[in-house]
Parts: C-alpha cells; structure tokens; sequence
C-alpha cells in the first residue's frame, strides 16, 4: 500500500507529543520546525514517522522510528526510510547513520534495507 510521506507540521506537534515519550516537547517541536520529523500517513491518520538529527553536525542520524502499534508489518516503515533517504539525497547528504540495541529486532531491518544509492552505517550498541 502506498502512504503519503511528508515532513510533520505545528499541527502534528500535540499529537508526536502525546506518542512520542523519548523526547521533550520542547525539543519535539525544533525538530518540526527544522524539518527533522518525516511522517507516513494515510488520509489523516498518521502510520509511523522517523526523527533524525545532524551527527557530528554533518550526517542524518535516524534517532527514532515509531510506527503505530497495528501497523506494524504492512511495510510502511521500509516505506518511509526510503522516502528519508529520498530527501537526505535531495538536500545532498551522501551517507545516513542509524544505530539499535543489539537484541532489537529492527536491526535486522537495517541490514536488509538497500540504499539507493546511499551508504547507510547501522550500529549495535
């Protein structure tokens, strides 16, 4: 299935709030406002969104990828890091950094995932 992947707007902030516990809403909302919060949605429900942030002030850093409990399986999480990849090439980064814990299932996902012409570096801590 395909869902719109968009960056979050003001509006999302009380929502990404309500969900979204590992960070302060304070922070939340500069990531919004920096355009570091993509969302996956269908209509209006949101799907699952990704937060990254500038390691070493130069690379996308994927700091959280949530998808909605239910939704989990449907491939909206491939979907939305390609669509994250998309844009980090579009604004001229030429590599990605994510990182799991080593007993998270999702690190496998990062594995598999092919890049489209992006190097990826995926990271257990």
């Amino acid at each position: 299935m395909k869902y719109e992947c968009r960056y979050a707007a003001e509006h999302d902030i009380d929502l990404l709030t309500k969900l979204d516990k590992h960070i302060t809403p304070t922070e939340l909302r500069n990531s919004v406002k920096l355009n570091r919060v993509l969302m996956m949605c269908d209509g209006d429900r949101v799907i699952c969104w990704l937060r990254y942030n500038l390691f070493w002030d130069n690379t996308p850093f994927m700091n959280m990828l949530y998808i909605i409990d239910g939704e989990r399986g449907n491939g909206c999480g491939s979907e939305l890091v390609a669509c994250w990849e998309n844009s980090m090439k579009e604004l001229g980064y030429d590599k990605v950094l994510t990182s799991t814990q080593s007993d998270e299932r999702g690190q496998f996902f990062y594995r598999k995932t092919r890049l489209q012409g992006l190097r990826m570096f995926a990271a257990s801590r």
